[in-house]
C-alpha cells in the first residue's frame, strides 16, 4: 500500500508525536522505499504556518523539508492541472479548504491512502484514508 501524508502527519512523523495511531506509524515506517509520498502543498503550509509563528522548523523551513525528503526517502509529488481540476471537482460534501481539497486529490489520482488526523478527511467518503 502506497501512502501520502498530510501536513500534520508529516510534522507529527517528524517529532515523534503519538497523535497518528501506532498501527498507521507502523505502517509508514515499514513501507518500501518509493511508497510514502508528501505533497508540495504541504510545503506551503509548513512555510505559512512557521510564518505565521504557529510552529517553529529548525533549521528554516526550506532547509528543513530538504533534510526531511533526504533522510525519510518520501516522495515530493507536484500540484499540477490535474490535480486542482479534480480538486474543484470533488464529489460533494466536502469543505473548501484548498490544501485539504489538494491533498484530497492527489491521493485520488495517484491512488493513495491519504494519511491525517483531520475528522473531515477522515469523514470524506471518496477517499481511502487512515489516522
Amino acid at each position: 500500500m502506497a501512502y501520502l501524508l498530510d501536513t500534520c502527519a508529516i510534522l507529527f512523523i517528524s517529532q515523534g508525536s503519538t497523535d497518528l495511531s501506532v498501527e498507521t506509524l507502523q505502517r509508514i515506517g515499514e513501507a518500501p522505499q518509493g511508497q510514502v509520498f508528501v505533497s508540495a502543498i504541504s510545503l506551503g503550509e509548513l512555510a505559512c504556518l512557521e510564518d505565521r509563528g504557529r510552529i517553529r522548523l529548525s533549521p528554516h523551513w526550506r532547509t528543513w523539508w530538504e533534510e526531511l525528503l533526504r533522510r525519510t526517502g518520501w516522495i515530493c509529488l507536484p500540484v499540477t492541472d490535474q490535480v486542482m481540476a479534480e480538486a474543484y471537482s470533488l464529489p460533494a460534501p466536502i469543505h473548501r479548504d484548498p490544501a485539504d481539497l489538494s491533498l484530497i486529490a492527489t491521493a485520488r489520482l495517484e491512488r493513495l491512502t491519504l494519511v491525517t488526523t483531520d475528522r473531515k478527511i477522515l469523514d470524506y467518503p471518496h477517499v481511502a484514508t487512515i489516522c
